[in-house]
């Protein structure tokens, strides 16, 4: 018997498993199905372009996508210790401040505001550069600076201002438009993943287990009360019953977590019924209220050697391998996608609606086309989908894969600002100061000018962003799955806390907000006052 058992060794999983251990009288069993972040490429910045192709991930596709024209998505979902935080590109970003006062005051979510959340991100940081108002150091995760930008890196922000969008030094802090670098979790030229941050220097902890491939495949609920969980620890292998004394606390994201609460009979009904699963409890919010950004993105070739692309030559890669290993500097210490930012495709959004990524190369991602010479990648996504979608379940069988459907540009708004967000995109890199560094554009290509054009080259050639969440939302609306303590309504002694809790997506990537939903919850669990909201230098008695 033990006090808490997590279930998914993800960005929160980690947190909570050092946060609740922390204190010796708590036993914590943390249980992941997937296995230890022992490949080297985990560890190296640049081998987060072979994570896309499915290294330590589950192999999952999503279904049709029916608004783009039936198009079947490659959909990285990580299986491994660290989850998504080991196969990430490591860029550290939070969103924007408003993304979570809408939490707090358009969702029902309080205690979820900007200002109640900084103190979480701040308490996980341990920042390299800044130590303010927005940022801390001393925290276990690592965040640092590119090691090795590239001169086009200079180039792409000269031709943002051509354009009238600002250079940014710091996207997590008192503004979020503009281009520049993105900080990273690196620490020391590694990544500083969820599992390196927080479980490695606490894996002697007398109260703790770590677990891995062993696959929960049911929640054990007895009297409304969630008592333990059901595991196999190989394939064929017999079931096994773990009980929890105080709390079971499901983190295993946003495809995970509903698929395995309806694998529990916890959600819709019908649909529970439809494959086989007798309802325990019926939670018709489970697995609705998905969202995902959707990726577009502009290739160019470049007029010379410029990004990483020829590395990729055996001599090079070589010669890349030895300058990580011996200066801690090069091709292999950069996530590859270190440089972006934040715009608006509509004029009247009151905060950015679109990120960018520029990729220090082609064909870096899964399914995105190489060219024979070096070029340059500037992705482009819209950051506030309308649309919704759902995780549903094919059959009652544990092991069977989830239907995943983010249903992408369900909601036409969607499709248009990604479509705006692509012409920016393009004209980006047009600009003059970008001429000495790029040829011609060769995706979409100069032909395809038009939105039906466009529309039908994002279907061909869009990719998901990898930031889905939602689909166990907290609030208090009927569709809710969790009250804003992430308790699952209904039933006692069970919670969710990883990024399926947040009502909305957050306006950037995702991995930094899943942590301060790790860190925020581990407090909620164990009903220690909250820290302190955020109090702004030189705007105290306003903030106050």
């Amino acid at each position: 018997m033990t006090d808490f058992i997590i279930i998914g060794a993800g960005p929160a999983g980690c947190v909570l498993a050092n946060r609740l251990s922390e204190d010796p009288a708590n036993s914590v069993l943390l249980l992941e199905a997937g296995g230890k972040d022992w490949h080297p490429l985990i560890h190296m910045p640049a081998g987060f372009a072979k994570m896309t192709k499915g290294i330590a991930s589950w192999g999952w596709s999503t279904v049709p996508q029916k608004h783009m024209k039936d198009r079947v998505f490659w959909y990285t979902q990580a299986k491994v210790i660290g989850g998504g935080s080991s196969i990430n590109a490591q860029i550290y970003t939070r969103g924007n401040a408003k993304d979570y006062d809408r939490w707090a005051r358009e969702e029902g979510c309080e205690g979820w505001s900007y200002r109640e959340v900084l103190p979480y991100f701040k308490r996980a940081e341990d920042n390299e550069r800044y130590a303010n108002d927005y940022h801390s150091y001393g925290g276990p995760l690592g965040v640092s600076n590119p090691i090795s930008p590239l001169p086009i890196c200079e180039a792409y922000f000269q031709a943002g201002q051509e354009m009238g969008i600002p250079f940014n030094p710091d996207f997590n802090g008192a503004r979020q438009e503009g281009l520049g670098y993105y900080q990273l979790t690196q620490k020391n030229a590694r990544r500083s993943s969820a599992a390196v941050a927080y479980l490695n220097p606490i894996r002697d902890r007398t109260n703790l287990t770590i677990r891995s491939d062993v696959l929960v495949t049911r929640i054990i609920v007895e009297s409304g009360k969630a008592v333990g969980v059901e595991v196999v620890d190989r394939p064929g292998g017999q079931p096994a019953m773990l009980r929890a004394e105080r709390e079971v606390i499901v983190s295993c994201g946003a495809i995970g977590s509903p698929k395995l609460l309806m694998q529990s009979g916890i959600g819709p009904a019908d649909h529970l019924k439809s494959v086989g699963v007798t309802p325990v409890h019926d939670l018709p919010g489970v697995g609705s209220n998905m969202q995902d950004h959707l990726d577009l993105f502009v290739i160019s070739e470049c007029s010379g050697d410029y990004t990483y692309d020829s590395y990729a030559k055996l001599h090079r890669t070589v010669w890349a391998g030895l300058q990580y290993i011996l200066l801690k500097k090069g091709p292999a210490a950069s996530s590859l996608f270190e440089t972006g930012g934040f715009w608006y495709a509509d004029p009247t959004a009151d905060q950015p609606d679109i990120q960018f990524h520029l990729g220090l190369g082609s064909g870096i991602e899964a399914g995105v086309e190489k060219l024979n010479n070096p070029g340059v990648t500037l992705n482009s996504a819209f950051l506030r989908p309308r649309s919704r979608g759902t995780v549903r379940l094919q059959s009652a069988d544990p092991a069977a894969i989830p239907l995943i459907d983010p249903n992408y540009w369900a909601d036409p708004y969607d499709r248009e600002m990604s479509l705006k967000g692509l012409r920016i995109a393009r004209e980006i890199m047009k600009q003059k100061s970008l001429a000495r560094y790029v040829m011609r554009e060769v995706l979409p290509g100069d032909k395809l000018q038009t939105d039906d054009e466009l529309f039908d080259y994002a279907c061909r050639s869009s990719k998901t962003d990898h930031h889905p969440v939602g689909t166990c939302k907290m609030g208090h609306d009927p569709m809710a799955v969790v009250t804003p303590d992430l308790r699952l309504r209904g039933i006692q002694n069970l919670r969710v806390c990883d990024a399926s809790v947040m009502p909305r997506v957050p306006s950037s990537n995702t991995n930094a907000p899943t942590i301060m939903v790790g860190e925020k919850g581990a407090d909620l669990i164990l009903g220690v006052p909250p820290l302190p909201p955020a109090v702004f230098e030189g705007n105290k008695s306003a903030a106050a």
